[in-house]
């Protein structure tokens, strides 16, 4: 994976993510930005699977209401960032093809 992509990964998912498990995904997903949203879901997956608010009486309390708010604000977020391999605006994708349309004459 080029180091660009990674420290962008980086960036958004925090340096404790494994580097093989993110250059797996990559070449299975083929997007920066697909990587993230997947770990990202799978990250408030794991969250909403748990009580998100526990409390012993007089002991303690956990509340993880706020990160998962966060996680979510971050997967919003997403969408309005540039990652480094998106395609620069203007270009056609890789799933986009174009041909140039050309008039047809009708006869009867």
């Amino acid at each position: 994976m080029d180091p660009i992509l990674l420290a962008w990964l980086r960036a958004q998912l925090g340096t404790a993510t494994d580097e093989q498990d993110l250059a797996s995904r990559y070449e299975r997903l083929g997007r920066a930005r697909a990587v993230a949203a997947e770990i990202l879901a799978e990250r408030r997956a794991r969250l909403l699977a748990e009580p998100l608010r526990m409390t012993v009486d007089g002991v303690v309390t956990i509340d993880q209401t706020n990160n998962l708010a966060g996680l979510e604000r971050q997967i919003a977020a997403l969408e309005d960032l540039v990652a480094p391999d998106d395609p620069a605006p203007g270009d056609a994708g890789p799933d986009l093809v174009t041909a140039p349309l050309t008039p047809v004459r009708r006869t009867r």
